[in-house]
C-alpha cells in the first residue's frame, strides 16, 4: 500500500501525463546540458589518462636523468663506465617514426629501454616482472609493446610487424594496456636499429634514492644532471583543457535554463493542485520531499540519455582534440574514446546537481507562499517581481566583481572567473533591459493594438526570460569566440608570412651531411642564400625552452616580427651583446627590456641582456634567440639543426625534388615554405574545430530552449488572446502579432548580445589568452561576422516560433469561445 508520500508523488507526476510537452522540454534541457558537459569531460579525461600513463612509465612524474650538456646524443661508453663504477643508471633512447594509418600518416613515439636495469617501481618495471615477459621482450625477434587504443587507431593486429618509413619492420606487436597512447616500447637494441642511432642513447635514468644528493660524476664523464617532468605535457595543455571545460560549462548552464523555465512553469500551473494537497493534510515536508523525488527521477532519466549522447559527441570530436594536442604540444593522445566508470558517475552527478539547481528556486518559491495564496496568480506575479529584483541586484554584484577582477586579477583562474561574472551578470540584467525597452515602446505607441502588443510583450517576459538569457549567452559566446578565432587566424597568417621567410627548410642528420648539403646548395644557381641555424633544448626558470642561434643576415631584421625592442637591437644581438626572447617566455618569467636572463650552459651559468620580445604563436615552450657565433661558443658540440634556403622565384619546388633525389631525404627533413604554411594552418584549424563545434551546439541548445518555452506557453496564450479575438482580431492576425513579438524580443536580445560578445572577446584576447599561452593578440573587429551570427540567430528564432504560431492561426471559433468562457 502506498503511503501519503507515495500518493502525493503520484499526484504530482500526473501533471506530466496531462502536459507531456512540458515533460519533454524539461527532459530535453537536462539531456542536452548533461550531453555537452559530459562529452567535454570525456575528452579531457581521455587526454589526462594519456598524460598519467606517460608520467608513470618509470615511477612518479619526476625522473632524475643524466644528459649531454650540449643537447646531443650520449655514447654507450658513458653508460658502461657508470655501471662499472656502481651507478644505478638505466639507458633510454627516444625518437619518433611515421606510419601509415587509416586516417593518413601518424607519427608515433619510440622508446627504447634496457629491461634489466629499469627501476622496479615504474610501470615498465612492473610489466617486466615475469621471466617469460622479460625473455620475449629482450631476445630476438623481440616484442613491440603498445596500448590497445594505439593498436586500434592504426588498424594493426597483435603479432603484426608494421613497416617503418625507412623500410625496417617493428618486432611483433604485443598489447600492454597500461602504456601511454601513441608510444611504442622496444628493447634499446631494437630502438637503435629502428631509429638508425647505433651506439647512441638519449639519456640515462638514475634511481631516485641514489640521485637525491646529486653525487659527483666519475672523472671523464661529461654529463649533467637534469630533472625531467613527464607531467610537463599536462601542465602545458592545461589551458587547452580549461577552455574546453569553460565551453562545456557554458553549454551546461544554457541547458539548465530550459529546465528552470519548464520546472517554474509546471509549478505555476500546479498551484491549485498544491493548494488542494495542502488542504487534504499533506504536510510541507511531505510535499517538498515529493517534489524533490520528482526532480530526482527526471534527473536520472535525462542524465542517462545525456551520458549516451555525450559519449557520441565526444566520439565525433576526439579526433580533432587529439590532432590539436599532437600539433600544439606534441602530446600523444589516442583518437579513439575509452569509457571509464568514473566518467559515468560524474555525468549522473552533474545531471542531478543541475536539476536540483534549476528546480530548487521554483520549489522554494512555492513552499514559501502561504497556503491560501498559492492559487492566486497575483501572488505568483509578486514572487516573480521579487525574483527579478533579486536577479538584478545579483547582476550588479557580479558585474562589480568583474570590474574588480579586471583590476586585480593576474591568473588564468581569475580570467575564467571574470568570464563567468561578466556572462551571468549581463544575462541576469536581460529581463530588466527588455522590460525598460518594452515599456518605452508602449509609451511611444499610439494605436490600441500596438499598445497591447508592447504590454503583452512585457507580460510574456516571465515565461520567456530564461530562454532569452540562454539565447543571449549562446550568441555572445559565438560572437566572442568567433572574433578571437578570426583575429587569431588573421594574425597567425601574417605572422607565418614573416617568420617563414626562407623558401625551403632542410634538417641535416649529423655534421657530415650538414657540410655536404651546404656545399651542394651553394653550388646551385637557383640558390640566393643560406640561413643556417642551431637549436638547443634547455630549461629556463623551470620551463622547457629552446635556444636558437642565427647568423647575421638582413632578412631577420626585415622580417622577424618584434613586439618591442631596445635601440639597435639586431646589431647588438649579432655582436653577442644580448638575446631576444619569445613573448610567452617573457610573460612567464617577467622579463622586461634590459633585464638579465640566466642560461645554464656547459660553460656554466651565462647572463644575457634582453634586447627584445618577439611573437611566437602556437609554441607552448619558450624560445631564446642569439647570435650564431655566441651560440657555438656555448655549445661547441651542437650540430647544425636547420638550413633555410633562399631561392629565385619559382625555383623552390624543383630544388626540393633535387634535394630528395640527391641525398635521399625523407619528406619530414626537407620541406618548402608553402607546404609548411599549409601544415601550420591545418594545425590551427584542428585546434579550433572542437571549439567551433561546441559553440554551434550551444547556440542550438539555446534555440531549443526558446522552442520549449514557446510550446509550453502556447496553451496559456489562448486565454490571453481570446479577448482580442472577441473584439474582432482574427486568429491569423493574432499569429502575425505573436511572431512579430517573438522576433522583437529576440532582436532586442541580440542588440545586447553584440556588446557582450565584444566584451567576451576582449577578455579572451587580453586576459585569458595572455595567462594561458603567454602571448597577446592584436584586437580586430569583424562587423560582418556579428551581422551573420545575428541573422542566423533570428532565423533560428523564426523557425522555432513557426510551430506555436501555426497552431494559433489554426484555432477555430469554438476553441476561442471555450477559452474565453473558461477564463
Amino acid at each position: 500500500m502506498l503511503g501519503r508520500l507515495g500518493w502525493t508523488w503520484l499526484t504530482l507526476l500526473s501533471h506530466w501525463r496531462r502536459h507531456p510537452l512540458q515533460a519533454l522540454c524539461l527532459l530535453v534541457g537536462l539531456w542536452l546540458a548533461t550531453a555537452l558537459w559530459s562529452g567535454v569531460q570525456a575528452l579531457n579525461a581521455q587526454a589526462r589518462d594519456s598524460y598519467e600513463r606517460a608520467a608513470q612509465l618509470f615511477g612518479d612524474g619526476q625522473q632524475t636523468v643524466l644528459i649531454n650538456p650540449a643537447g646531443q646524443m650520449l655514447a654507450e661508453a658513458d653508460y658502461i663506465d657508470l655501471r662499472l663504477a656502481g651507478w644505478p643508471v638505466s639507458p633510454l633512447l627516444r625518437g619518433s617514426l611515421r606510419f601509415e594509418g587509416p586516417d593518413g600518416p601518424r607519427r608515433l613515439q619510440v622508446l627504447g629501454v634496457e629491461p634489466l636495469t629499469l627501476p622496479a617501481g615504474g610501470l615498465l618495471g612492473r610489466q617486466l616482472n615475469s621471466a617469460s615477459d622479460l625473455s620475449d621482450f629482450m631476445y630476438a625477434p623481440g616484442r613491440t609493446w603498445l596500448a590497445t587504443d594505439t593498436l586500434a587507431e592504426l588498424g594493426w593486429q597483435p603479432g603484426q610487424q608494421p613497416q617503418t618509413e625507412h623500410g625496417a619492420r617493428l618486432p611483433s606487436l604485443q598489447v600492454r594496456d597500461e602504456l601511454p597512447s601513441g608510444t611504442l616500447v622496444v628493447d634499446i637494441g631494437q630502438a637503435q636499429a629502428l631509429l638508425e642511432r647505433p651506439g647512441q642513447l638519449s639519456q640515462l635514468l638514475v634511481e631516485q634514492g641514489f640521485a637525491a644528493d646529486r653525487p659527483a660524476l666519475p672523472a671523464g664523464i661529461e654529463l649533467v644532471w637534469d630533472q625531467r617532468e613527464e607531467a610537463d605535457l599536462e601542465r602545458l595543455s592545461d589551458s587547452f583543457h580549461m577552455n574546453l571545460s569553460a565551453l562545456g560549462l557554458l553549454a551546461f548552464l544554457v541547458g539548465l535554463f530550459i529546465v528552470h523555465a519548464a520546472a517554474g512553469l509546471a509549478l505555476e500551473q500546479r498551484r491549485g493542485l498544491l493548494q488542494t494537497l495542502r488542504a487534504c493534510g499533506v504536510s510541507l515536508s511531505q510535499l517538498s520531499t515529493a517534489l524533490i523525488l520528482e526532480l530526482l527521477v527526471l534527473a536520472l532519466l535525462a542524465g542517462l540519455l545525456g551520458l549516451v549522447s555525450g559519449y557520441l559527441i565526444a566520439s565525433l570530436l576526439v579526433g580533432d582534440v587529439a590532432a590539436s594536442l599532437r600539433g600544439l604540444y606534441g602530446a600523444q593522445v589516442v583518437g579513439q574514446l575509452r569509457l571509464e566508470p568514473g566518467w559515468w558517475w560524474a555525468g549522473l552527478g552533474m545531471a542531478v546537481l543541475g536539476c536540483a539547481l534549476a528546480g530548487a528556486a521554483s520549489v522554494l518559491r512555492a513552499l514559501r507562499l502561504p497556503v491560501l495564496a498559492w492559487a492566486r496568480p497575483q501572488a505568483w506575479r509578486e514572487a516573480q517581481g521579487r525574483t527579478l529584483r533579486r536577479l538584478s541586484l545579483a547582476a550588479v554584484v557580479l558585474l562589480g566583481a568583474a570590474l574588480l577582477l579586471v583590476w586585480r586579477g593576474d591568473s588564468l583562474v581569475s580570467g575564467f572567473m571574470l568570464l563567468g561574472c561578466l556572462l551571468l551578470g549581463v544575462a541576469w540584467l536581460l529581463p530588466l533591459w527588455l522590460a525598460l525597452l518594452l515599456r518605452l515602446g508602449q509609451r511611444l505607441a499610439k494605436q490600441p493594438v500596438w499598445q497591447w502588443f508592447w504590454a503583452d510583450s512585457q507580460q510574456q517576459l516571465g515565461g520567456l526570460s530564461l530562454a532569452l538569457m540562454a539565447l543571449l549567452l549562446a550568441l555572445a559566446a559565438n560572437i566572442g569566440v568567433g572574433s578571437m578565432t578570426e583575429g587569431f587566424r588573421k594574425t597567425f597568417v601574417g605572422w607565418l608570412d614573416q617568420r617563414l621567410a626562407a623558401d625551403i627548410y632542410v634538417r641535416p642528420d649529423g655534421a657530415t651531411e650538414a657540410v655536404q648539403l651546404s656545399r651542394w646548395l651553394q653550388a646551385r644557381p637557383e640558390v640566393v642564400g643560406l640561413l643556417p641555424s642551431w637549436q638547443q633544448e634547455l630549461r629556463v626558470g623551470g620551463w622547457p625552452t629552446e635556444a636558437s642561434g642565427v647568423i647575421n643576415h638582413p632578412l631577420y631584421a626585415e622580417s622577424w616580427p618584434l613586439r618591442d625592442s631596445l635601440a639597435q637591437a639586431w646589431p647588438r644581438l649579432h655582436a653577442g651583446e644580448g638575446v631576444m626572447v619569445s613573448e610567452q617566455l617573457a610573460q612567464r618569467l617577467g622579463l622586461t627590456l634590459g633585464s638579465n636572463l640566466e642560461l645554464l650552459t656547459p660553460a656554466g651559468v651565462q647572463v644575457f641582456v634582453v634586447l627584445g620580445h618577439y611573437a611566437d604563436y602556437g609554441n607552448p615552450r619558450g624560445q631564446v634567440l642569439m647570435a650564431a657565433e655566441r651560440f657555438r661558443e656555448l655549445w661547441p658540440q651542437r650540430e647544425l639543426t636547420s638550413i633555410g634556403v633562399l631561392t629565385r622565384e619559382g625555383a623552390a619546388a624543383q630544388l626540393v625534388e633535387a634535394l630528395r633525389h640527391e641525398f635521399d631525404l625523407p619528406g619530414n627533413r626537407v620541406i618548402d615554405q608553402a607546404t609548411l604554411k599549409d601544415y601550420s594552418r591545418q594545425v590551427f584549424e584542428q585546434t579550433f574545430a572542437a571549439t567551433a563545434a561546441l559553440n554551434s551546439l550551444t547556440l542550438g541548445v539555446a534555440v531549443i530552449a526558446l522552442l520549449c518555452s514557446l510550446l509550453s506557453l502556447a496553451d496559456s496564450r489562448l486565454g490571453q488572446l481570446a479577448p482580442l479575438w472577441a473584439m474582432g482580431l482574427t486568429p491569423a492576425g493574432l499569429a502575425r502579432l505573436s511572431l512579430i513579438q517573438m522576433l522583437a524580443l529576440a532582436g532586442l536580445t541580440c542588440l545586447l548580445a553584440i556588446p557582450l560578445g565584444l566584451a567576451l572577446a576582449w577578455v579572451l584576447v587580453e586576459v585569458v589568452n595572455v595567462q594561458a599561452f603567454g602571448w597577446r593578440l592584436p584586437w580586430h573587429w569583424f562587423p560582418g561576422q556579428w551581422l551573420v551570427l545575428t541573422a542566423l540567430a533570428l532565423l533560428a528564432v523564426l523557425l522555432a516560433s513557426l510551430g506555436p504560431v501555426w497552431r494559433l492561426s489554426r484555432q477555430g471559433p469554438m476553441d476561442m469561445l471555450r477559452r474565453l468562457a473558461h477564463d
